[in-house]
């Protein structure tokens, strides 16, 4: 069985890059205090690191 991901979102994305902005859009985040949940990926886990100062991760097995 594949591992997923819960991401949440700790901090706002307000005043930050537009980049990092965007990554928080396509992770699936609407609101803050939001937490999403995703396949574990390479993909899932650079968006991920890219804003890691943002979210917090935890691993569901």
């Amino acid at each position: 069985m594949a591992k997923k991901l819960s991401v949440t979102q700790v901090r706002s994305g307000v005043g930050k890059k537009f980049k990092h902005r965007r990554t928080l859009e396509a992770l699936g985040f609407k609101k803050h205090q939001q937490t999403v949940v995703h396949e574990d990926n390479p993909a899932i886990r650079g968006m991920v690191r890219q804003v890691s100062h943002l979210v917090r991760v935890e691993e569901i097995s």
